[in-house]
């Protein structure tokens, strides 16, 4: 089983106190993968949302295809995550619950297919993007001892 990185979200494991993690599938087009594939997938500034019992990833940007000829893909538009229903009625569930929602961490190829992980998620306070500051300083720290 292959994994390569394409993008990440690292901020949004600053920003947010992860609670579960999952794999979604992605429905793009061809010049889309090929795109991925140059490296032009970017996962930061998008959030993941229900529409008609359906997973929806939003704002995500894939740049247009460098080679593209006349049929080429519009950069940020909404695209459709596949997972089973067994799991699309659980993770609508625990979205249900104030304050909890879904954020993607990275977005990778696994066995040539373009996979998104991402998260439920609740948004930390100030105070908790502190203590977690505090924390990792503390470990670097104990570990500059040894």
């Amino acid at each position: 089983m292959s994994i390569k990185l394409i993008a990440s979200n690292k901020k949004a494991r600053y920003d947010y106190e992860l609670l579960e993690k999952f794999e979604a599938g992605i429905v793009l087009q061809g010049s889309e993968v090929k795109s991925i594939r140059e490296g032009n997938g970017n996962v930061k500034e998008c959030y993941i949302k229900f529409f008609n019992k359906e997973l929806w990833i939003v704002g995500m940007h894939i740049a247009e295809y460098s080679h593209s000829g006349y049929s080429g893909h519009s950069p940020v538009y909404d695209r459709k995550l596949l997972l089973h229903k067994r799991e699309l009625v659980k993770l609508k569930k625990k979205v249900d619950i104030k304050g909890v929602t879904m954020v993607p961490l990275s977005m990778y190829f696994k066995n040539d297919r373009v996979k998104i992980e991402f998260a439920l998620a609740r948004g930390k306070k100030n105070w908790d993007k502190r203590q977690t500051i505090m924390k990792k300083d503390l470990e670097r720290q104990g570990q500059r001892t040894y």
